[in-house]
């Protein structure tokens, strides 16, 4: 992985962090915890090691398929042919655009509570983070939102939070 690619999860990366059925050693989870599909590879690089990691984690946790460069991700989604429509019946072609909606405001949704966690929370916010990942759809991280705002208040002062939560609704 080059030092100008950047990592996401994959779903196993996110199943991983979920379920921990691969029993990975401490340093690669919290590694993995902190690709977030923002960071460079250099940039995660350099925290691995601040962290005492390896210095080959990221690939480490690319042979293992958990993270993939986000090219190589857009890659493989445009390259994945997609299934025709069916016009015949209103229903079917309203299902996959409902579906579509909703992995929408997943994605949008985790986000931004990613984004307010590792920005206005920092350590504080890990365990959050946690629960974040562990969210399989929009309504489960829309009930994570109390306390993300809770958190938020803490550290910072309510008009930040307050603005804040008016992003989430916004993406809600």
């Amino acid at each position: 992985m080059r030092d100008s690619d950047v990592p996401v999860k994959t779903n196993e990366g996110r199943d991983e962090i979920e379920h921990r059925t691969r029993k990975l050693p401490p340093m690669l989870r919290s590694i993995l915890l902190i690709v977030d599909g923002e960071r460079s590879a250099r940039h995660l690089r350099e925290l691995a090691v601040s962290l005492h990691g390896p210095a080959d984690a990221l690939e480490q946790l690319e042979q293992m398929g958990l993270i993939a460069s986000s090219a190589a991700v857009a890659a493989s989604l445009a390259a994945t042919p997609r299934a025709p429509a069916v016009a015949s019946s209103g229903v079917a072609a309203q299902a996959p655009a409902a579906s579509s909606a909703s992995a929408q405001r997943y994605q949008a949704l985790y986000a931004l509570m990613s984004e307010a966690v590792r920005e206005h929370l920092g350590l504080r916010g890990y365990f959050l983070q946690l629960k974040i990942e562990r969210c399989a759809s929009s309504d489960e991280l829309a009930a994570l939102l109390p306390e993300l705002s809770a958190a938020l208040a803490k550290v910072r002062k309510d008009e930040v939070a307050a603005r804040i939560e008016a992003q989430f609704a916004a993406g809600a």
